[in-house]
Order: C-alpha cells, then structure tokens, then sequence
C-alpha cells in the first residue's frame, strides 16, 4: 500500500463513546497511528448497542485501525503512562469533564509542558467554558439544544430525534478537521493548542441561516417534515408497489423537468412558476401532481423516467438495499475486513475519497488489552515484570 496522508502522526485516544473516539477513528483511516487507551474494567462502548458473540459491532466500527491497550488513568502509575505515550505523540484526544484530567495530574499544562508540540482535543457536550461546561453532554442533548429536534419531524407532531448519533458524528467530522488545522498551524510555528470541540456546536452551525434569520427577520422556523422552505418540490413519494423515493428540485430548470415529465405542462405555464415563492406558495398543488404520477407506476418505472429526463430522484433504501446496490459495491464504500473471531465483517469504508492516497480499514476494533505488550513494552521499553506488576495492582 501506498503511504497515506497521515502516516507517521501519533494519535492517542482516551476517549469513550462516540464523538471524541471517532475523531481518531477518522485520523486513523488515513494513516496515523493511533493508540486506544480503555480503563481495565473495559470501555462502556464494548456494552453498547448491538453484540455478537460478545463482540460490540460499534466497537469493531470506532475502534477500527487502533491499537488497544488497557490503563487506569486515575491511578498515578496509570498517569505516567499516559505521560510516556504523549511524550512524543501529535494529537491527544479526551472527553472527560472539565478538570477530571487536571484532577489526574494530566491537565494542559502538564502535557504541554512536556510536549510543546502536542496538540490536546478536548471533546465535551458544552465545551470547556461558558456556565454548563461542567455537565454531563451526550449527542441527544446536543441535537436537543442544537435547534436540530425543534426543526426536525412534522407540524402536528413533536420534536423528533434522530435515529444515530448525529451530533457525535457531526462533532466528530468537524473535530477531526480542526485537528488538522492545528497541526498545520504546529507545523508552522512549533507550538501545539488546544481544540475546544463542544458537541452542540457544530450541529448549530450546520443551521446557520437559521440565526441569520432569526437575527434579521426575526424568524423561528418550525417542523416541515420532508418538505423544506428552500426548495419545491421537495418532498417523499410512493410508487404502486410500495418503494418509496425522495424527490428534490432545487432550480426552476428542474423542477420544469419533473412537472413536465408527470404531464402537468400547465403548471409550468403559470406566472408563479418561475419564482420559489410562487412555487412554495402552490406547493400542495405541485406535489399532489407528482404524488399521483409516482402511485401508479412501478418503482423501475419511476427511475427510468426521471433518468431520462435528468431530474433528481432517488430510492430510499433500508440497509438491505444498500448491500445490494451496485453503486455502493463499485466504490467498495463496504468493505470487508477480517475479524478474529467473527470472520470476514461488512463494514463502512473511509469516507472521503484522497486518490492518491486513499486511507483504508485496515483492521477492526481490537480485544481489550490486546496491544499491551507492544505499546508498553516495544513501544515504551518496559519489562514484562513491570507489566504482570501493573496487571495485579489494576493499572492495566
């Protein structure tokens, strides 16, 4: 294999759960070497959602191109371990509440002051400031808080949550480009930072025309269901034999294809058709035309057409369709990886596409303290005896 972009960075991973862990599951997919550290009781994720044969399937997923070691960071000897990993480390990554790894003796300006060139991301619900820095922050409370379930779901029905962890994968997304952006900047200058990455915010900037707004017009949107106030139409619809599709028109040149392929050429004929606000205003009108076209034809009918006359549509799919689906296996976006003792495992692939240095799976989330030997050991010099010391007293 090539090498790949991030290759030679050293990531340490402390995190639990979902967000922080996934900023280095994303690093890790490029390349860099990334050290999973997991209390000795184990990590609450290797409990969490679905198992088999007593193997969490989202610990194989976030913990994926990791090496996996055991640590009690609360324990002095645990922190000096954890001193020794960060001692020539890029990145550190944590989410514990504000001041638990102060508490530790592992605070910023303890690894900072080791390692100037470190660069600490520091994952919380609400950040490390402001008056509810000091609670507890899960991706539903983000996506509560965030405008996110106040938006989301229909007009006569309640807030609705998402069905995965949404904020955690956003933050995540975003964390991992802030990273980045600050090893850059270290690169540049030497120096290393901190990334203050809260959970809340990046789902909040996702909705930045919403502040806008709210501050200029004094606007507060509610719930639209599928539809939106930006686009018409935009909506779901059902085919004769049950598919269901998504169907947006963002331009009027579209939407002119989709009205004129369901045999309403007189809607295009009208004055408001050719302004959004005109459209919006007629919207009912619009899909009610379009919705009678879907219900009688088959789901194959329905993709050929809007195919032939280039308008977006597309199915929508349960994770059964999507195995099945050939533009999902050209691009290998699931491949297979194998897995001792599950064999070979189906899973989501490196998201973003580098060509010449394209990232990969290489292995899944590992046995707890299966990498202890090597890092401890071959990475950090110790003995065996110092490693059967640390096992009876806890540390690891």
């Amino acid at each position: 294999m090539a090498s790949q972009a991030l290759e030679g960075i050293k990531v340490v991973d402390t995190a639990t759960l979902l967000a922080g862990p996934l900023i280095a599951t994303l690093l890790g997919d490029y390349g860099a070497d990334v050290v999973k550290v997991e209390h000795p009781k184990g990590d609450a994720l290797r409990s969490f959602g679905w198992v088999k044969d007593g193997v969490s399937l989202w610990w194989l997923f976030i913990n994926r191109n990791k090496a996996c070691v055991s640590l009690n960071l609360g324990c002095p000897a645990g922190a000096e371990l954890l001193k020794e990993l960060v001692a020539d480390a890029d990145v550190l990554v944590e989410n514990f509440r504000p001041g638990t790894m102060e508490r530790w003796g592992l605070g910023w300006d303890v690894l900072s002051a080791l390692n100037p060139r470190l660069v600490m991301v520091r994952v919380t619900g609400f950040g490390q400031t402001g008056p509810y820095a000091n609670r507890p922050g899960y991706g539903t409370l983000a996506e509560s808080m965030s405008g996110f379930a106040h938006l989301n779901g229909y007009p006569d029905g309640p807030p609705t949550l998402p069905p995965l962890a949404l904020a955690d994968g956003v933050a995540a997304c975003v964390g991992a480009f802030a990273t980045l952006a600050a090893l850059r900047h270290r690169d540049a200058t030497g120096q290393g930072q901190v990334v203050d990455q809260a959970i809340y915010e990046p789902l909040f900037w996702m909705f930045g025309t919403q502040a806008l707004a709210y501050d200029q017009l004094g606007l507060i949107p509610g719930r639209t269901g599928n539809r939106t106030p930006m686009t018409v139409p935009r909506n779901s619809f059902q085919a004769a034999d049950g598919g269901w599709f998504g169907l947006s028109a963002a331009s009027p040149s579209v939407a002119e294809r989709v009205v004129r392929l369901v045999g309403r050429e007189d809607l295009v004929d009208q004055e408001w058709f050719a302004d959004h606000t005109g459209r919006l205003a007629h919207q009912d009108e619009v899909e009610d035309a379009i919705a009678a076209w879907v219900a009688k034809r088959s789901s194959e009918e329905v993709t050929a057409a809007f195919e032939a006359v280039g308008a977006a549509i597309a199915p929508m799919y349960t994770i059964a369709d999507i195995f099945a689906d050939p533009q999902y296996a050209a691009r290998e976006t699931i491949p297979t990886v194998e897995h001792e003792p599950l064999g070979p495992v189906r899973v989501p692939g490196v998201v973003s596409r580098l060509v010449a240095t394209p990232g990969a799976v290489r292995h899944l989330g590992r046995a707890p303290g299966a990498d202890n030997e090597a890092v401890f050991a071959g990475r950090l010099g110790h003995s065996a005896a110092d490693l059967a010391a640390w096992r009876d007293a806890g540390v690891v």
